[in-house]
């Protein structure tokens, strides 16, 4: 059942468990805390075959990008090539070489990209406590610089839950829940295990490059995770660094039992530290662990460094 009127976000998630102060009052990176050397080195163990995955959607694709509604994708603009040498515009150098230069104009959240903790809040503070009003004119506390300087070094875990229901894609504002995720682990013969980064992929954004932009955005509302104690709880437990889907915002759009708009980010990132990885392209690493039985990998990040940012594009790389 969808409420009409959503009672609000700090209403529902005041029994939420929090983890402000467990690294300190000036802490801007959450729960990527719990990622350290051990973690790195342990995440060695899933590379088996040195296959190599890069997660990025085509960024500018002259076909449209996928982004969230009100968002327009990137777009490139060329600055100087050849033809300005040919019409006589161009510079001379000395021994004569041209070259060619652009430039991009896009959303920090318009390509596969991090979520800044600091992104998404309610009550007037961010993650770990910060002051709302530190995001006016840019994230003064909690921006994705911190994200980037640290970078992102772990095991992760591939969840098909579009291959578990026996899907291409999963519907839109199909929902899913962690005992979802450890169903899929079961079928898949893979282990989620405390500090894994999860990967779940949907199919979703799939079907953006399949079906074209008018169907997916004809009435709009992406598959996802949907909130519950239990899946907070188990988050907090498993002590979930980094959550990385194939969606634009990594949970159901709207809630269907308490109509409430993302409250995921409220959660589980602003509350939680988790740090959020959106639009990732999961179909050809999907594929490929569906055919050797490998769903664990090292996986390796490191959004721009982007001053002030509430987030940044990211290339992820994956090897097994």
């Amino acid at each position: 059942m969808t409420h009409e009127v959503s009672p609000a976000v700090s209403e529902l998630l005041k029994d939420c468990p929090k983890n402000w102060g467990k690294w300190g009052a000036d802490d801007e990176v959450g729960a990527l805390n719990y990622l350290g050397p051990q973690q790195a080195l342990a995440a060695l163990g899933s590379v088996r075959s040195g296959k190599v995955f890069t997660l990025q959607l085509p960024m500018a694709d002259p076909k449209g990008d996928p982004v969230w509604p009100g968002r327009r994708g990137a777009e490139r603009s060329q600055v100087i090539d050849e033809g300005h040498w040919l019409c006589g515009k161009a510079p001379q150098f000395p021994g004569g070489q041209h070259y060619a230069d652009d430039m991009i104009s896009a959303y920090l959240q318009g390509s596969t990209q991090y979520d800044a903790l600091g992104h998404v809040w309610y009550d007037g503070q961010l993650y770990n406590g910060y002051d709302a009003r530190s995001t006016i004119g840019g994230l003064d506390r909690a921006s994705v610089q911190p994200i980037g300087e640290k970078g992102v070094v772990g095991r992760g875990v591939l969840l098909d839950i579009a291959r578990l229901r026996g899907k291409e894609c999963l519907d839109k504002g199909e929902t899913f829940t962690h005992e979802d995720l450890l169903k899929a682990a079961e079928v898949q013969g893979t282990e989620i295990c405390k500090r894994d980064i999860v990967v779940i992929r949907t199919g979703f954004l799939e079907s953006f490059y399949r079906l074209g932009a008018d169907e997916f955005y004809k009435d709009f509302i992406e598959p996802g995770l949907t909130y519950s104690p239990e899946l907070v709880d188990w988050f907090h437990k498993m002590e979930i660094p980094n959550l990385v889907t194939d969606t634009i915002a990594n949970e159901v759009t709207v809630d269907p039992v308490n109509g409430a708009l993302l409250i995921l980010h409220g959660a589980l990132m602003r509350n939680l530290g988790v740090t959020f990885t959106e639009l990732a392209g999961l179909g050809k690493l999907a594929a490929d662990c569906a055919e050797d039985g490998q769903w664990d990998f090292l996986y390796v990040a490191a959004p721009l460094k982007v001053v002030n940012g509430t987030g940044a594009p990211v290339n992820p790389v994956v090897i097994k």
